[in-house]
């Protein structure tokens, strides 16, 4: 059958993508040229891309249902080979002779069905083999070249015998046997034979098998590093006959117990550990699930133990037990209803109880080398601490006894523990009677923890002779008015302060002033609002500073420029920040302190969800030019104002009167029917010519007259605005030498001249009473282009001349205004 050339090309894509199935995605680099990681691919080969250098490569959860000599490409340099759970069935000969310099090799969770006798003679480098998981039902493996082996993990397989294979004897560097969640129920003398040549420095797990027997002697003169036998019993009868069996057994570690803590178990015999008795061991580490009525005999076979951790159990009381070489005893969660009176253990140096219930404390003693005390989460409630609580232990060099209910601090409360150089007491109330020096005398202490202890920090608390103290934790407290500025002034060492939480509102300047090494400062959730201390120079050092979940707005840039040069870390986040064209400067630098800020993406503007550094500052440069373009101009604007105000008060308040006026013309009312302007020295011709023809002539014409109409006490200037120009139909000007020579004539003509602009009409009538060069009208702004470009009336002395001159006059002031 022939295809046609569509289905060509759905047969090439189905092609592709099988193939590009098999290959899978691409490996993740962890470190270039070294270590890749390729889990979880849905590869069926290990892809040929890898760099020969690789050292380590995680190919684990994909498929490779078969390796041999072809399955992996010449890799020399290869050393860690991970093929968790890949599918794997059958492993031939030489598989490995590509990467033949693996040391260590895992094919966990595969279910292998063949191995090749051969298939793993190529590993001679070999240090650590995982087959945990894979279908195992004997450790007779062909692993002979294997000498440098160190590490055999074999757990959670089929396995009945835990006996190794003779030529292992050789394997000088061999330590570690994890047999964990097998089935070996049977333990025999010849199964521990290879143990005994291999020396001090084995560690054998047997944890979660079903051991039924140990045969005795099986475990004689055999010494190993650690021992696990937890959950590796059938019953507490086969767990004590076991016990007793590895009489002779010498181990430095011993895990014994549940594997993990289970329901609990009542048992009628409190000696069911007694078989511990014949084991020499140094360290126990036991997780207890038995439980009886009786008294319970834990620690009896336990006197020569140098350390004993009691993980969790059932223990209701504890007697007092003289232990020979203890140095360290840990007590997990137990039904303890008191803290163990453990006195007169001169080794003892590690005290741990961590009971996660109420107790009752009343003291240990006379243990001279004991260095460390953790009593935390007991629920104690200690009065008069703490000497009394802690007699002869003269060594104590650190003390926790914070997550309990209620300390009651007495005067000098750690006087014979002057060695104490951490004290903890966080989340545990504090009741105290004196403030003044409470920590007196601990001049070696460097650790301080009071968090959340319900003090109130005042004046009165000072912290004398702590010059060794680089640590001090306050959070969740409070302080009282100015307290903070007292409270550091002799703790000069001190590296590390936390005062979050506190409801500090203000940090005066003289806060830190003798605190110049402070390098991490916390100051999370209080009210801050104002970071002006960080511009001092006693805080230089500083490296790590959190103020997130204040009320900081903005930092002024003055303080910003001044912020320590050693700062790596700054948490600004969650504080109220304002994102206004007024804080450019604060947001700029949060946008170029990316890599200071912690947490940047969590610092958001107040009255928006948008974080800072998306905020729009070129749009604030653009509005702040603008601001100042138009503060120039209105400043202009208003110096120019001024100035003309100044210089022309009289000209403005016309302009604004002719304004008013051109805009209602309607609504004037004239008093006069002409404005005279003229020079005092033509006053003879106004009153005997002009007044006489024209105010007695019919129809009398009322002239407005400066030296008869003017407003006594009424400025000049307004006068000639209000009574002349404004109050008048019309102004008569009369032109003269004298007139020129006149500022005031001036002044007025050009007033009456701004209504003539204003109103376009002719209310300007000129008399010429004598004549007037051409130049000097030019003198009288206006005048000379008015004459050329308007008709005017010329005096005469001929009789004949002045008929015609007063007819044309009167005309001209009755004639209507156009």
């Amino acid at each position: 059958m022939i295809m046609s050339y569509g289905e060509w090309m759905i047969f090439l894509g189905s092609v592709l993508f099988l193939a590009s199935s098999g290959q899978g995605q691409e490996c993740t680099t962890i470190i270039k040229n070294m270590e890749y990681s390729c889990s979880g691919r849905n590869l069926t080969q290990i892809p040929s891309s890898l760099p020969f250098t690789v050292m380590s490569l995680d190919f684990s959860f994909n498929f490779l249902s078969s390796l041999h000599k072809c399955a992996f490409p010449v890799l020399v340099n290869l050393q860690v080979l991970d093929l968790t759970r890949c599918q794997i069935k059958h492993i031939e000969n030489d598989t490995f002779y590509n990467v033949k310099n693996l040391t260590t090799l895992i094919l966990t969770g595969n279910p292998i069905t063949y191995f090749g006798p051969g298939c793993l003679n190529s590993l001679h480098n070999l240090q650590r083999l995982v087959l945990v998981d894979v279908g195992l039902s004997s450790l007779q493996l062909q692993i002979n070249n294997l000498t440098k082996l160190q590490e055999l993990r074999v757990g959670t397989n089929n396995i009945q015998s835990m006996s190794l294979p003779s030529f292992m004897s050789t394997f000088k560097e061999f330590s570690l046997l994890d047999l964990h969640a097998n089935n070996i129920s049977i333990i025999k003398t010849d199964d521990t034979v290879l143990l005994r040549e291999i020396g001090r420095n084995m560690t054998l797990i047997l944890s979660r098998n079903q051991l039924l027997h140990i045969e005795p002697g099986a475990f004689k003169d055999i010494y190993l590093k650690e021992f696990h036998i937890l959950s590796s019993f059938v019953s507490l009868n086969a767990q004590k006959e076991c016990l007793e069996a590895l009489t002779g057994l010498s181990v430095d570690k011993l895990f014994l117990g549940s594997y993990r803590m289970q329901w609990k178990v009542k048992v009628s015999n409190g000696s069911y550990l007694d078989g511990l008795c014949s084991i020499h061991f140094n360290e126990i580490y036991f997780v207890q699930k038995e439980f009886s009525d009786s008294e319970m005999h834990l620690f009896r076979c336990m006197i020569n133990a140098t350390k004993i951790t009691v993980k969790s159990g059932y223990i209701k009381s504890m007697k007092y037990i003289r232990f020979h070489r203890l140095k360290e005893l840990y007590l997990g969660p137990t039904l303890l209803s008191a803290v163990p009176l453990i006195s007169h253990i001169p080794s003892l140096e590690k005290l741990v109880v961590r009971n996660n219930m109420p107790m009752n404390f009343y003291g240990i003693s006379d243990l001279p080398l004991l260095k460390f005390v953790d009593l935390s989460g007991n629920f104690l409630i200690l009065k008069d601490c703490c000497s009394q609580f802690f007699q002869r232990t003269p060594n104590i060099h650190y003390m926790n006894l914070s997550r309990n209910s209620e300390i009651g601090i007495a005067d000098k409360p750690f006087s014979g523990l002057d060695l104490l150089e951490v004290l903890d007491l966080h989340h545990t109330k504090l009741v105290l009677v004196f403030y003044f020096g409470f920590l007196h005398g601990l001049k070696y202490l460097k650790y301080l923890d009071i968090s959340y202890t319900s003090i109130t920090v005042t004046r009165q608390m000072i912290f004398q002779d702590l010059n060794n103290l680089t640590v001090l934790k306050m959070a969740g407290n409070s302080f009282h008015g100015d307290a903070l500025s007292y409270l550091l002034q002799n703790l000069t060492g001190l590296n590390v302060l936390d005062i979050s939480h506190c409801g500090i509102e203000e940090i005066s300047r003289r806060s830190f002033i003798g605190t110049q090494k402070i390098r991490y400062l916390y100051l999370s959730q209080n009210k801050l609002m104002i970071l002006d201390f960080l511009a001092l120079p006693n805080l230089k050092q500083l490296t790590s500073l959190y103020v997130d979940k204040n009320s900081i707005t903005s930092i002024p840039l003055h303080v910003l420029q001044k912020l320590p040069t050693n700062l790596s870390e700054f948490d600004l986040s969650s504080n109220p920040i304002d994102c206004s064209c007024s804080q450019t400067d604060f947001i700029w630098w949060i946008i170029q302190n990316q890599n200071v800020l912690k947490q940047p993406e969590n610092i958001v503007c107040k009255t928006t969800d948008f974080r800072a550094k998306d905020f729009d500052i070129h749009s604030c440069v653009h509005k702040k030019r603008l601001t100042i373009v138009v503060s120039v101009c209105f400043v202009t604007v208003v110096v120019l104002l001024s100035f003309l105000v100044y210089r022309f008060p009289v000209y403005l308040q016309y302009c604004w009167i002719l304004l008013r006026g051109y805009r209602s013309p309607g609504q004037q009312e004239c008093s006069y029917d002409a404005f005279v302007i003229f020079s005092s020295y033509d006053e003879v011709w106004v009153m005997n010519e002009l007044m006489e023809n024209l105010e007695n002539g019919v129809p009398p014409i009322q002239l407005c007259l400066h030296m008869r109409d003017f407003q006594a006490g009424k400025s000049i200037a307004s006068n000639i605005i209000d009574e002349g120009i404004m109050g008048s139909r019309k102004i008569i000007v009369v032109v003269s030498q004298h007139f020129i020579d006149s500022a005031w004539c001036r002044f007025e003509f050009e007033l009456a001249q701004s209504r003539f602009i204003m109103e376009r009409n002719a209310n300007i009538i000129i008399i010429i009473l004598e004549d007037v060069e051409e130049r000097k009208t030019k003198k009288v702004f206006g005048l000379h282009k008015h004459l050329k470009k308007n008709t005017y009336l010329k005096w005469s002395r001929d009789p004949l001349s002045n008929m015609r001159f007063w007819i044309r006059l009167r005309k001209a002031i009755f004639a209507t205004n156009q």
